[in-house]
């Protein structure tokens, strides 16, 4: 058995651990979907459903899996490498379009496919050197594009945008002790970077 607890060799784990994370990223996906549509405090006739992601601040409910993608596709680019992490993209814009109610198909998949470039954008120079920076700054950056995109081509104005970037901040700050724990642990068994 090796460090990581397994009979796995280490390169065979990371790639593994990347093809978890990939599918993991393509179920956010419709999970965002479902949820804007289905789940909340609240549903507003003709849009989304509303959950609070702060005192007097709501939000569609989609953002919570949308913050998660974000992260996601980071780990899917630390492990598998900037190609996986493109078709990816391009994947979920695909199924986010495909899986997207008929009113929501624009919105969802240019918000969603213009998000997650500017997150690769960000998170590739960064993520070498420092992991948590990277994944901290291409979330934000992502989150605050596919908020605006969403809003206006989804509803034609930005009243959710602050609930919007709270809520996807909330999963991203939320996953920093697990992207902590990756960093710390890859940097002891010698384990690099796709």
């Amino acid at each position: 058995m090796n460090d990581l607890g397994t009979d796995i060799a280490p390169a065979k784990y990371t790639r593994l651990e990347g093809f978890i994370f990939l599918a993991a990223f393509a179920l956010t996906i419709p999970a965002a979907n479902w949820l804007i549509g289905n789940a909340g405090i609240v549903c507003l006739d003709k849009g989304p459903c509303l959950i609070p992601v702060a005192p007097g601040l709501m939000a569609p409910s989609g953002v919570l899996m949308i913050g998660l993608a974000l992260v996601l596709r980071d780990l899917v680019q630390r492990r598998l490498g900037a190609m996986f992490a493109i078709a990816a993209i391009l994947t979920g814009a695909f199924l986010s379009a495909f899986l997207a109610p008929p009113s929501l198909v624009l919105a969802s998949s240019a918000a969603f496919l213009l998000s997650e470039l500017a997150d690769f954008a960000v998170y590739t120079p960064l993520q070498r050197r420092r992991l948590v920076l990277a994944v901290f700054a291409s979330g934000i950056v992502g989150l605050t594009i596919d908020s605006a995109i969403f809003l206006y081509l989804a509803f034609g104005n930005l009243d959710f945008i602050a609930g919007q970037i709270v809520g996807k901040s909330w999963m991203i700050v939320l996953a920093l002790p697990a992207i902590i724990w990756i960093r710390q642990r890859d940097e002891r068994l010698g384990i690099q970077a796709a």
